[in-house]
């Protein structure tokens, strides 16, 4: 195999760092070998909902005023105004920073930005769903990739030398199934939920992404991948169809 180079400020989505947490293999066949994982299928009621809290966020945004579920949750906070935030909420666009020890371009595109009294930017970020429970604290295995998520983002805008406060938070919508009609409409409860950022392992983690890249082998699988799974039960037997060693 040869051996493979980064080109400088190559760049990098928040969710392609996320792909590299959770599978290796599956982040180098993706970036160096341009074999992504199976694309799933598209949330188009989530995309719905939010851009329907945006336009709302934004009519606070406008008003310099909290919205009605920040003064429920007591915070004090308003969403903020930035001459970049349409640019900063746009897919393939976003925030972003050149980290040069990795020599690559770090990207994310935020849900929303709010400003609090200490001048620090929050960082928050919509979720919706449908569930028959009530949606108050992030504590599911898949939580942890959005924990990540409002760290990369809290890290993209330290790192662009804003201000920035330890806590983002989620507005978690979660549809109600329980009603006996439907009415044309979904009816969600919204609830707040504060997390603590803590993005000290982003630096370092981009250095092993490099050195990702710029290898001259195949990483190893993790053992909880259900995409490499699959890979080595159709290809256990004819391995030389993506010659790679699970």
């Amino acid at each position: 195999m040869f051996q493979q180079t980064v080109t400088k400020y190559q760049k990098l989505s928040r969710s392609k760092i996320d792909l590299f947490v959770q599978c290796e293999l599956c982040f180098y066949l993706d970036r160096v070998k341009s074999i992504p994982r199976p694309a799933g299928l598209p949330f188009t009621l989530n995309t719905a909902v939010d851009t329907v809290l945006k336009t709302e966020f934004d009519i606070y945004r406008e008003k310099g005023a909290r919205h009605p579920l920040m003064e429920k949750y007591a915070v004090d906070a308003v969403p903020a105004k930035h001459p970049k935030l349409d640019i900063w909420r746009q897919n393939f666009k976003g925030i972003k920073y050149d980290h040069d020890d990795s020599q690559l371009t770090i990207t994310g595109a935020i849900d929303d930005l709010w400003i609090n009294f200490n001048n620090e930017y929050i960082i928050v970020d919509y979720k919706s769903t449908s569930k028959g429970e009530q949606i108050t604290k992030l504590d599911k295995a898949w939580h942890a990739g959005y924990k990540r998520q409002m760290e990369i983002y809290q890290w993209l805008f330290a790192k662009n030398g804003f201000k920035v406060s330890p806590t983002g938070y989620f507005v978690y919508c979660n549809a109600i199934t329980s009603g006996k009609t439907f009415d044309n409409k979904l009816d969600f409860e919204v609830t707040l939920i504060p997390y603590e950022g803590d993005y000290s392992w982003v630096d370092s983690k981009l250095l092993e992404i490099r050195e990702c890249l710029s290898g001259d082998k195949y990483p190893a699988s993790h053992p909880d991948c259900d995409v490499c799974r699959y890979y080595e039960s159709r290809y256990k037997d004819t391995p030389s169809q993506l010659n790679i060693n699970f």
